[in-house]
């Protein structure tokens, strides 16, 4: 009889949005919290100015030891590293493993960044997408959470009484359910209960 070969699955894709000095802290805790090799390709959104240069890969890897790398257009993602695009260039995701970048330089996404890369998320990972809703101003990834949401993939927000008003209050008041409203710490766990295969299902809630 021959053997049947399955298709390997695509890669779990946690997307993570966050804005200004709480959401850096908040994204440098979350990687570390996530250990160097989680198996998810990691990518992450932080509004950042456009007219000064970013140091967002440099600050990050100093703070993890898994791989922070700028994405190109396209990129083949790799599970086991943190992928971030430029003040002008927007991560997205293209297909299941590749990113890509958006070029802006007329700043028609402005603070839309994160729901861009949600939305991508959700209409290329579906039920193996992850989103993620860390510290910010502003509701930048509530429209995009619902559509990961509506895709069957897990969504998750910082607790509101330790996150700056804003993103995560907004997200958990838009359309539908979150799985998982905690701390950067019970993210991790929920994220790495989700990706992990051997480990028992863990309640998200």
């Amino acid at each position: 009889m021959n053997a049947v070969h399955s298709r390997p699955a695509a890669p779990w894709i946690v997307a993570v949005g966050a804005s200004g000095d709480d959401g850096l802290r908040d994204i440098k805790a979350l990687l570390r919290a996530l250990g160097p090799d989680p198996d998810a390709v990691v990518m992450v959104v932080l509004h950042r100015l456009f007219d000064r240069p970013s140091h967002l890969r440099a600050v990050l890897q100093a703070g993890t030891d898994m791989a922070v790398i700028v994405a190109g257009s396209p990129e083949k993602l790799r599970p086991g590293c943190c992928y971030i695009g430029e003040p002008a260039s927007h991560l997205t995701l293209l297909a299941a493993s590749y990113g890509d970048v958006v070029a802006d330089a007329a700043r028609q996404h402005r603070n839309r960044t994160v729901d861009l890369l949600f939305k991508s998320v959700a209409r290329h990972a579906g039920p193996r997408a992850i989103g993620v809703v860390l510290s910010g101003a502003l509701d930048d990834g509530s429209r995009g959470i619902e559509a990961i949401h509506h895709a069957g993939g897990l969504t998750m927000v910082l607790l509101r009484s330790v996150a700056h008003a804003g993103m995560p209050e907004n997200a958990i008041a838009y359309d539908g359910p979150i799985d998982c409203i905690g701390s950067r710490d019970r993210i991790a766990e929920a994220i790495t209960a989700a990706i992990t295969p051997s480990r028992p299902a863990a309640t998200l809630a």
